[in-house]
C-alpha cells in the first residue's frame, strides 16, 4: 500500500484541553530526515541508516496535557523500492523498548505484530533533563511506520497508550 497525499491528516488528532508542544521540531507538523535523526542519540547513524531505508517523509503531532505528561506521534513513510522498511523500523523501535527489562509490553489490536511499551521504572530524558516515565508504541502500515512516544512525571498508564496507539492505527 503506497500512501499520497498529506500524512498530517492522517495523524490522531489532540484531545481537549491538551496544549501543543512548544519544542516540537516540525513546526508545521512535517520533519526532514535531517530533524527526525536528531531525535536519536546517534544522530549521523540514524541519517545514515534512513537514507539506506530510503525515508520518505515524516509527519508529526505533539501536545501536552495538564503539565503531567507529554505526547509525541510519528508517521514515518518509506519509498520502499528496495526492501520493506517501515516493517523492519517498527521491528527496530520494539527490540530497543523491549530491551529495558521492566517494560510491561501489550498487543496493539488489529495490527499483527504492533506493540506498546510501559516502563514501570522513570528514564533519563532527553537533553540531561530530569528523570521521566516512559511509553512506548510502534506499529506499520503498508508503507508507513507509527511511533509513539509519551513521557511524564508519573508512571504512564497502559490505558492510556494502548487507546491512543489504537486510534492512530485506525486512521490509518
Amino acid at each position: 500500500m503506497r500512501t499520497n497525499g498529506d500524512l498530517r491528516k492522517l495523524l490522531v488528532k489532540k484531545p481537549r484541553g491538551a496544549r501543543e508542544a512548544e519544542w516540537v521540531a516540525g513546526a508545521d507538523g512535517w520533519m526532514d530526515l535531517a530533524s527526525y535523526a536528531e531525535k536519536y542519540e546517534q544522530t549521523g547513524k540514524k541519517f545514515s541508516q534512513y537514507i539506506h531505508d530510503e525515508f520518505r517523509r515524516a509527519a508529526v503531532a505533539s501536545w501536552t496535557v495538564d503539565g503531567s505528561y507529554t505526547v509525541e506521534v510519528y508517521l514515518v513513510q518509506f519509498h520502499q523500492e528496495e526492501a520493506l522498511a517501515a516493517v523492519e523500523a517498527s521491528d527496530t523501535g520494539r527490540h530497543w523498548a523491549s530491551w529495558m527489562a521492566d517494560a510491561d509490553i501489550s498487543a496493539i489490536p488489529g495490527t499483527g505484530d504492533g506493540e506498546t511499551f510501559v516502563h514501570n521504572q522513570p528514564k533519563p530524558a532527553r537533553a540531561n533533563g530530569p528523570q521521566a516515565y516512559v511509553a512506548e508504541a510502534y506499529a506499520w502500515r503498508g508503507d508507513i511506520e507509527m511511533e509513539i512516544l509519551i513521557t511524564g512525571s508519573e508512571r504512564i498508564s497502559k490505558k492510556l497508550i494502548a487507546d491512543l496507539a489504537k486510534r492512530q492505527m485506525e486512521r490509518l
